[in-house]
């Protein structure tokens, strides 16, 4: 876990680079559009709202959220993770699932009904490549760069 504000932007950078990309390679795959042009075009602007949302909106409150819940125990390292990374997911996915439904089909597209299958299918891929495999590839360069004290 980050212990300032160098280790945080770094540990937010990482997260979210390869959150942008698995998920995007994933949305790709799904509306069979996957190509190098189309990973690319996404790839900034994705990375670009998804971490803005993590610093300014979903990361405050999905860590107030996590730290409040009466069943975590805040000395179990595991526990705080998993809680934290579980709200995380639910905000990103939350609000993503909006940004790309704007970017594939455009504003009229944003509907009800296609909001809460773009969420679903969001959400079954993104908890956990989140805790399977991003947020241990995130922890496990934090940690190394903390050892060497580079950060």
């Amino acid at each position: 876990m980050p212990e300032n504000k160098k280790q945080g932007i770094f540990f937010t950078v990482i997260m979210c680079l390869l959150m942008v990309t698995g998920m995007s390679v994933y949305n790709l795959l799904l509306h069979g559009d996957l190509s190098t042009g189309n990973f690319l075009k996404g790839l900034v602007p994705g990375f670009i709202v998804a971490f803005f949302l993590d610093v300014v909106v979903v990361g405050p409150i999905a860590k107030k959220i996590a730290f409040s819940l009466p069943f975590v125990d805040k000395n179990k390292k595991i526990q705080l993770i998993l809680s934290i990374s579980t709200c995380m997911v639910l905000g990103m996915v939350s609000f993503m699932s909006i940004f790309g439904i704007v970017i594939e089909a455009g504003f009229s597209s944003l509907n009800f009904s296609s909001y809460l299958k773009a969420w679903g299918m969001n959400f079954i891929m993104a908890l956990p490549l989140q805790l399977l495999v991003v947020g241990p590839i995130s922890r496990a360069l934090l940690s190394q760069l903390k050892s060497k004290n580079v950060l």
